[in-house]
């Protein structure tokens, strides 16, 4: 054990002296460092819980803690000057994607189709945006609504990238959660963004985002997605947030919505191959038999 402990405070003395994660820029980098000493801490705590007190480990323990406070206020201090900057409005959509993506690395939008989970570009987005506690995720919810989950921030740069947006675009995320995804298509293209979330907690916190941030165009809407009104809407972003009967519902005021104009959903998840289904709707890639990658659809338009 002993042996064991001293190899550990050598890995966490060679991340205190390397002098490129404490460069504000270098975020993806010290990701990858608090990633390390989260997993050094849970093992302390772990041993310490199991073979009791022990002054070398309990030292370790102050020591790792110390230097992952030091990484934190590093990115505290980043995103509170990144939100600063956004309420300002300094910034173009163009250049907070490639600001974005220059703090979380090149690759960060680049996850290949097997790849899942999250990366350094959702902790960057998370930490500017969600800047506090979220609220509690209810406990009970309709059979067919699934438990919230954020949509990985790579997702909505390549929806921003392959959708050609117009000025006169509206945007929709239905089952909208915290807001990340309505605020970071507007910062991206500064078009309206609207959120729909049956969850009023996780609605209001949305909104109190939004609000810090200076963005009016950003509005977040509490009530069911299966009775709110899209007639003003002509993009639509779902990422699974319900299935069955409860999604057919919401799809076919997609539909009446497409009567009166042209719409677009993009999806992600298992909601995908169900919308697929949908004979108003077209597909517009490879991806409508894909549940974890980007799939975009169009009403009036020839399936390919």
């Amino acid at each position: 054990m002993d042996s064991a402990i001293r190899e550990m405070r050598s890995s966490i003395e060679a991340k205190e002296n390397r002098p490129t994660l404490f460069v504000e820029g270098n975020f993806r980098e010290r990701v990858e460092a608090l990633d390390f000493l989260e997993f050094a801490i849970d093992w302390m705590e772990g041993l310490l819980f199991r073979d009791g007190e022990s002054e070398a480990l309990t030292s370790l323990q102050c020591y790792a803690e110390s230097v992952r406070t030091a990484l934190e206020g590093i990115d505290e201090a980043l995103f509170r000057r990144l939100r600063q900057e956004i309420a300002s409005g300094i910034c173009t959509g163009g250049q907070w994607g490639q600001r974005f993506v220059g703090y979380a690395g090149p690759s960060a939008s680049e996850v290949s189709a097997e790849e899942e989970g999250y990366d350094a570009l959702d902790a960057l987005v998370n930490g500017i945006l969600l800047d506090e506690p979220a609220p509690v995720s209810p406990n009970q919810r309709e059979p067919e609504m699934i438990f919230y989950q954020p949509t990985p921030a790579r997702i909505v740069l390549e929806l921003v990238e392959r959708i050609d947006f117009q000025p006169d675009d509206l945007f929709y995320d239905i089952g909208s959660g915290l807001g990340q995804v309505a605020i970071l298509v507007y910062l991206l293209t500064r078009i309206r963004a609207r959120g729909v979330e049956i969850e009023p907690a996780y609605a209001e916190y949305a909104r109190r985002c939004a609000g810090r941030l200076n963005l009016s165009a950003v509005e977040f809407i509490g009530g069911d997605a299966r009775t709110a009104d899209y007639t003003d809407g002509n993009i639509f972003f779902l990422y699974t947030p319900f299935v069955g009967k409860v999604l057919e519902q919401m799809l076919e005021r997609l539909r009446q919505v497409s009567t009166q104009r042209q719409i677009r959903l993009c999806t992600f998840g298992p909601c995908t191959l169900q919308v697929a289904r949908q004979g108003w709707l077209a597909s517009l890639d490879q991806n409508s038999t894909q549940t974890n990658r980007l799939a975009l659809f169009s009403s009036g338009e020839q399936r390919k």
